[in-house]
């Protein structure tokens, strides 16, 4: 699925798309990665043998705590702990990466789709915040019921990716939303910490690999296993369920 390369908001939702009676709904910016595709311990591999190929040895569950940060960020913080203090080239590590992470086959996680249909069908808009850049999101997108027109917004369209909330931001903005009438759901504490900074409800899901005490201490609002969890308890959220 290609993104358009310009998202004004008035291209993407004109005034006459949205349902009157549902205005008042709450939108909901999704994370991409652990949160709508089951795909982080592949990311987790994928980022091991890039730094290994750069000497940067490292315990994979370092490497785990760091998904949902930025690249940039959590490669410097890793090369630090992991003692090295040479500058390692970001760009180079996240084209390893990258072919690395492209041989993986990914799936949907549980109830993804019934997810977004109900949304849709509630008159919930929805749009996708990612820290991935615009081409990995394309790839990851063809596996999702995503409408033509959706919002969508990848690390490439910001100048800083989470733990900054921009990403969000950016996101609410093209929706034509403010930031706080917005949920924001995410897998990662870095997810929610974001939404926290700029007072969205921030939800966790369990599906990335973080513990629930983890998320919450982050700020999450409420924490579910997976969407498909989420759809069950659609109502704490204050959107009507089936």
């Amino acid at each position: 699925m290609k993104l358009p390369d310009d998202h004004h908001p008035s291209d993407v939702f004109p005034a006459d798309c949205v349902n009157k009676k549902n205005s008042g709904l709450p939108r909901m910016l999704f994370d991409l990665d652990g949160s709508l595709i089951d795909s982080v311990y592949e990311h987790v591999t994928a980022w091991s043998v890039a730094l290994r190929s750069e000497g940067v040895v490292l315990p994979t569950w370092k490497i785990h705590r760091r998904i949902g940060m930025s690249g940039e960020s959590f490669v410097r913080e890793l090369a630090r702990e992991a003692g090295c203090r040479r500058r390692l080239d970001i760009d180079r590590l996240e084209r390893k990466h990258d072919i690395q992470f492209n041989k993986f086959r990914l799936e949907v996680l549980p109830g993804v789709s019934a997810l977004l249909r109900h949304l849709r069908r509630t008159g919930v808009r929805w749009a996708i915040a990612t820290t991935g850049g615009k081409s990995a999101t394309q790839r990851l997108l063809r596996k999702l019921p995503v409408p033509t027109g959706t919002v969508v917004v990848t690390g490439d369209d910001v100048r800083r990716a989470k733990p900054a909330p921009d990403v969000f931001l950016l996101a609410a903005e093209r929706m034509r939303a403010a930031i706080s009438d917005c949920i924001v759901v995410g897998d990662s504490p870095w997810d929610v910490l974001a939404a926290a900074r700029k007072r969205a409800l921030g939800v966790g899901l369990l599906s990335g690999g973080y513990s629930r005490d983890e998320l919450e201490r982050a700020g999450a609002f409420r924490v579910y296993a997976d969407p498909e969890d989420l759809l069950i308890h659609i109502e704490d959220l204050g959107i009507p369920g089936n």
